[in-house]
């Protein structure tokens, strides 16, 4: 009996037409955008700066909070044409803009991205242990102002 029952739905699944609702609507959902390098940057500015955007390194005279050189800041310059000066590496706008696009050149895993961002040789491994350290921490309040408005 339960066979026959079984049967019997399965034909009519079967020969039954499935329409859809004649609805002529369309909803398009505007979805928050994913940025591949929050996570890193984020980390990278608790290592550089500890958020302070107004950070100098006189050693290095690198300025702003992804401490921006002036090597690199001429070589960014250069490259896209722009005319940035070292105290606008202060602005988290520009600072961003120059390390992401470092960042994008340089290949898509973090650890490339962060030794890259420091250096060359062995320093770059204490460099990125710090960087991995930033990242596996779970609150980054103190950083959330570090946003650039839109």
């Amino acid at each position: 009996m339960n066979m026959r029952i079984l049967l019997a739905v399965l034909f009519v699944l079967l020969t039954t037409k499935v329409i859809a609702p004649d609805i002529k609507t369309l909803v398009i959902v505007e979805s928050e955008p994913v940025d591949i390098y929050e996570k890193l940057m984020t980390a990278i500015l608790e290592v550089e700066c500890g958020g302070d955007t107004l950070a100098y390194n006189a050693i290095e005279d690198a300025y702003g909070p992804f401490q921006i050189r002036p090597i690199r800041l001429d070589d960014y310059n250069k490259r896209t044409g722009k005319n940035y000066r070292m105290k606008d590496c202060y602005t988290l706008k520009v600072s961003r803009e120059v390390f992401l696009y470092y960042a994008k050149m340089f290949g898509a895993d973090y650890e490339t991205i962060a030794k890259r961002w420091n250096g060359s040789g062995e320093m770059t491994i204490g460099y990125w242990a710090k960087v991995q350290s930033a990242m596996s921490k779970p609150d980054k309040t103190a950083l959330k102002s570090l946003k650039p408005e839109s």
